[in-house]
């Protein structure tokens, strides 16, 4: 899907939010976000909005100097996350349906992101899970349960940090063994990396791969070799988190996307109402 001038105050927020972790000096704030104005104004909306929102963090990332700006709150969501873990375990074990309720709390996890959201605490997170524990998913679990049943390899693409944590509650229902996680590339808002997959326990437990680029979903073009051809051979794709949807709504795959509608432009791309928690198979079809 493309960017729209829905998301340009969204973009907005977010460098603004950005230069205020960057620094707390007023005069290098103004500076920053003037330049980082006029680079958005010049690009080519086209795009989806991951792509736009890298080029966007990749100017950030140059005038300030930081590699990973957002580390310390990636780690602080992953010692949440590790925090209410197994409280969790414990619900999907008790769960007269644990794939579907594993589905359901993998969902609630992406609450956690930064792009959307400026701060997440304890308690929206645990907030999320009680309402994902007792709404319907939007989508067809049934279609999803034949999917999984069918497939002999499954590619799980991974979205924010602490909330790859939740994650490994459903790979563990999926089977691992016939799992690979893709994380991304390198660092960009709060997105999961492979030191995140390896605080979650996933290590040793399922092939761990980098997609190899710094967007904030999955974009094809830019992602290295041995990605996309996991991506062309798997029979199934779980794709996490809006980034994900907003970069692959339009591929022609055997995929289904995980994600919470936190945007009006996703609702819209998605024919789904803000909040929602969804399981869309891309068969299901989107909003053109």
């Amino acid at each position: 899907m493309n960017s729209s001038l829905d998301c340009l105050p969204c973009f907005v927020r977010q460098i603004l939010d950005s230069m205020r972790r960057y620094s707390d000096d007023t005069a290098f704030q103004e500076t920053a976000v003037r330049e980082l104005l006029h680079d958005l104004a010049d690009a080519d909306w086209r795009v989806s909005p991951p792509v736009l929102a890298q080029n966007i963090h990749r100017r950030l990332r140059r005038q300030t100097g930081l590699s990973d700006p957002y580390l310390t709150q990636k780690r602080e969501h992953n010692e949440l996350a590790l925090s209410l873990l197994s409280g969790l375990w414990k619900e999907v074990d008790q769960s007269p349906d644990p794939l579907l309720c594993a589905v359901q709390v993998a969902i609630a996890g992406n609450i956690i992101d930064l792009g959307v959201k400026t701060n997440v605490r304890e308690v929206d997170l645990v907030q999320a899970i009680q309402y994902a524990l007792q709404e319907p998913l939007g989508g067809d679990p049934g279609l999803f349960r034949k999917a999984v049943a069918e497939a002999e390899t499954i590619l799980y693409l991974a979205d924010n940090a602490g909330e790859i944590i939740f994650d490994r509650l459903l790979i563990e229902q999926l089977g691992p063994e016939r799992v690979t996680l893709a994380v991304r590339g390198a660092p960009i808002l709060n997105d999961a990396l492979l030191e995140d997959a390896r605080l979650a326990g996933l290590e040793g437990r399922v092939r761990i791969i980098d997609n190899g680029c710094d967007v904030p979903g999955t974009d094809l073009s830019q992602c290295s070799d041995e990605f996309r051809s996991l991506f062309h051979t798997a029979d199934l794709i779980l794709s996490k988190g809006q980034g994900n949807f907003e970069t692959l709504s339009e591929i022609q795959a055997n995929i289904f996307f995980l994600f919470k509608v936190k945007c009006p432009v996703v609702a819209g791309t998605s024919g789904q109402p803000l909040g929602a928690h969804m399981l869309l198979a891309q068969s299901e079809g989107v909003q053109r």
